[in-house]
């Protein structure tokens, strides 16, 4: 086998580069360490301690061997959204893969819902992935190639009580897929959503402590039969999984792949 080869097996996205929003921790970070571990070069996005940031950065960085830049983007500002992907286009001179993970949740009823947290969540949790890919698609367009993914919900495909907005939102994530996904198809920018169900990450732990506080039971009987009563795998999605995931869909093999809706969920939107 040829060094071209194996470098097409080791590294499929090498000489591409990715934005992921939302990637400072979590979700979007695991999908960020895994495209960067393909060998794209990837521009980080999202809230926390500066110092912080610059860490995993650099660590990042380190232990891929590819370029990892950090962008410090308001997305719940359409306008900033856009300068995320024309920042990266300036630095790069291109934009192949777009992430459009950055999201927020609050719970409530709906005749209760703050106004202030309906717009928040619409803003980021959909419209900034309108906003962004809108900047990125033109680029995709006339190099030819794009990959556009969206980390929607199974929320996206079913509701919950309380939710109202974040249910709203992640549907209308998945409206935007389908749409981009057409409009892509023969210019060869695919468009897809990853529909988690409850995934493993450190903001689930602590409501895991949370919960089990508030409701005097176990930490076994929350995760089991609260977090993941309605997952049938009984197991956590993790991010992982998620960022392997990632990785195909940003791959030759799923080239044929777009405007599709994937559950990740343990066979919970099965039922």
């Amino acid at each position: 086998m040829d060094m071209t080869s194996m470098t097409a097996i080791t590294a499929p996205l090498m000489g591409r580069v990715a934005i992921i929003t939302g990637s400072t921790s979590g979700i979007g970070l695991g999908i960020a360490r895994a495209l960067a571990e393909a060998g794209a070069d990837i521009v980080l996005n999202g809230l926390g301690d500066l110092g912080q940031i610059e860490t995993t950065r650099s660590e990042l960085a380190a232990a891929t061997g590819v370029q990892v830049n950090y962008n410090g983007a308001n997305l719940l500002d359409g306008a900033d959204a856009a300068a995320l992907v024309t920042d990266t286009i300036n630095e790069f001179g291109k934009i192949d893969i777009l992430v459009n993970n950055a999201g927020i949740q609050h719970v409530s009823p709906v005749e209760d819902f703050p106004v202030d947290k309906w717009n928040a969540i619409q803003a980021l949790n959909l419209s900034a992935s309108f906003h962004a890919t809108r900047a990125a698609f033109g680029a995709m367009k006339s190099a030819g190639w794009g990959r556009i993914i969206n980390l929607a919900s199974v929320h996206g495909l079913i509701a919950s009580p309380y939710k109202s907005a974040y249910v709203a939102a992640k549907h209308g994530v998945l409206g935007l897929t389908k749409t981009v996904g057409l409009e892509g198809a023969q210019f060869g920018v695919t468009c897809n959503a990853i529909c988690p169900g409850y995934v493993w990450t450190p903001l689930v732990e602590g409501q895991i402590e949370d919960t089990a506080k508030a409701r005097g039971i176990s930490r076994d009987d929350v995760i089991n039969n609260v977090l993941l009563a309605a997952q049938p795998t009984k197991r956590f999605v993790t991010v992982e999984e998620l960022g392997a995931v990632s990785v195909f869909l940003c791959s030759e093999s799923a080239r044929s792949i777009t405007g599709v809706a994937l559950p990740v969920d343990g066979g919970w939107t099965s039922q």
